[in-house]
């Protein structure tokens, strides 16, 4: 199938690279502008780019859909279907359109839970015991479109939202191809108007950990925010990465450093460390970083 693929980030690029494994013909690959990263912040091609490019792929990253120019372009690929992943631009109805099939959208959680930009994150913060891939039929509204496959994922209890990453991208890719596959059998099914929820994008002060919140919500913070951006708690001045905790049923003042084993006391029950990162050093076992940087028990944490 003549192909147009648009997403941006690693989730994407798993994706397109088993569209391309499956022997479709990706006619382009749409993605975001390179963004400034690393220490020089230079303007870095997104994981799609590059692996787009290193396959010899034609890749466009217009920083909007809705010129006409930019449509007239799209339109002028002569796609039969465009697969859309994570890839950060509203398509305008000219752009849906364009292609002979419309567009399908490969989403990560149970639509119309979790709909928007970070629906791994919030699952996990949230406490869902599932999560899963839709695979939707694109319409003008925010993943409002109808499904034509989905299949559910159960959350471990200890899963951080870069282990359920992976686990849906790998999903999100066999769900993909099998909808591909049997795409002139199936038949969209309408989203339910309740238990519809939004995943707003996380913001920078999200992950800041406030001991004032209950120990399980901090716990699922952690994991929601691991391996990045990282949730984080500051002490004379200095950040620390909080990467893996569990729930104690130990109490005291919230902030407060309860033992030796870096067990913090939050508005009810405690979160003890169990991996942490000190601002500029590589991750540590609670031990080892207890040995480089004393927090004696009585120390209350900002």
């Amino acid at each position: 199938m003549r192909l147009v693929f648009m997403g941006t980030p690693d989730f994407s690029a798993i994706l397109l690279k088993g569209l391309i494994e499956a022997g479709h013909e990706i006619a382009c690959v749409y993605s975001q502008p390179p963004r400034p990263a690393g220490r020089g912040h230079k303007p870095q091609p997104s994981p799609v780019q590059v692996l787009a490019e290193a396959k010899g792929i034609e890749v466009r990253t217009p920083a909007s859909l809705k010129n006409l120019e930019e449509q007239a372009a799209f339109a002028g690929l002569g796609a039969e279907l465009a697969v859309v992943a994570a890839y950060g631009l509203i398509l305008p109805k000219a752009i849906l359109d364009a292609p002979k099939r419309g567009c399908i959208n490969v989403h990560a959680s149970l639509l119309p839970r979790w709909r928007g930009a970070a629906p791994i994150q919030r699952a996990i913060m949230a406490g869902d015991l599932e999560t899963g891939i839709c695979i939707m039929q694109m319409d003008e509204g925010l993943d409002t479109g109808p499904v034509l496959m989905r299949q559910s994922l159960p959350i471990a209890q200890d899963c951080t939202a870069g282990r359920l990453h992976d686990q849906l991208a790998e999903l999100g890719t066999r769900l993909m191809t099998a909808t591909l596959e049997g795409l002139d059998g199936l038949k969209g099914v309408p989203q339910p108007d309740s238990g519809a929820s939004y995943a707003k994008k996380i913001e920078r002060g999200e992950s800041k950990i406030d001991w004032n919140r209950e120990a399980v919500e901090i716990e699922r913070l952690v994991r929601a925010m691991a391996p990045h951006p990282g949730a984080w708690f500051e002490m004379a001045g200095e950040r620390f990465k909080v990467l893996a905790a569990q729930v104690i049923d130990l109490q005291g003042r919230p902030g407060t450093v309860l033992d030796d084993r870096l067990t913090i006391a939050c508005a009810k029950e405690s979160l003890r460390i169990l991996s942490i990162q000190r601002q500029g050093k590589a991750a540590l076992d609670t031990g080892a970083f207890l040995r480089g940087c004393a927090l004696p028990p009585g120390t209350v944490l900002e």
